[in-house]
């Protein structure tokens, strides 16, 4: 019998991959080969400044094995243009993702559940129009999930939802690590 950190080990987890990076052009190409090369299908990919300046964060969230992941690492880190790459669990994190629904607008006035629901939800209204209005919601995948089960049955013209963004719980010490390699 396995012992517990060698099964933690080959069970998928969620990962959420942190790739600090200078942004050049067909890097994401290469990086997104990565994943491909191994058959793991990345559920979300974002990519934003981050605290360091003419620095690129790329979050990319995973299923997979921690064993996975640490090799996915390792040939990640060998592209040029990458400074470094962390992954970490749902746990070790803070993180959140954004949605826009774009629904009628006159439901928005002759149905009181859907302002019901968009204030249970702690959802925005951010614009209404005779045409439609745009409510935003930030939050869990679960959470936009449940909203978007909510809304469904009222018709939903457009719905788009951003990749996940996330910070750490514990102390990333990216800064101080490149003001090393630079002096």
């Amino acid at each position: 019998m396995l012992d517990l950190n060698k099964r933690i080990k080959m069970e998928n987890t969620i990962y959420t991959i942190s790739i600090y990076t200078e942004n050049n052009i067909g890097l994401l190409n290469r990086i997104s080969s990565i994943f491909l090369q191994r058959h793991i299908n990345i559920e979300s990919l974002t990519a934003s400044n981050s605290e360091i300046e003419n620095v690129t964060r790329l979050i990319i969230v995973v299923d997979s094995t921690e064993d996975r992941i640490k090799k996915i690492i390792g040939q990640i880190e060998k592209q040029v243009e990458v400074i470094k790459a962390y992954y970490h669990t749902n746990a070790e994190s803070i993180y959140l993702q954004s949605a826009l629904f774009k629904i009628k607008s006159n439901l928005l006035f002759e149905k009181r559940q859907i302002q019901n629901i968009i204030k249970k939800s702690n959802a925005q209204i951010v614009t209404v129009t005779p045409e439609f209005f745009v409510i935003e919601k930030s939050g869990r995948k679960e959470e936009i999930d449940k909203l978007y089960k909510q809304i469904l049955p009222y018709g939903i013209m457009q719905f788009v939802r951003s990749g996940r963004i996330s910070v750490t719980k514990e102390e990333m010490k990216i800064s101080e690590m490149l003001k090393e390699q630079l002096n």
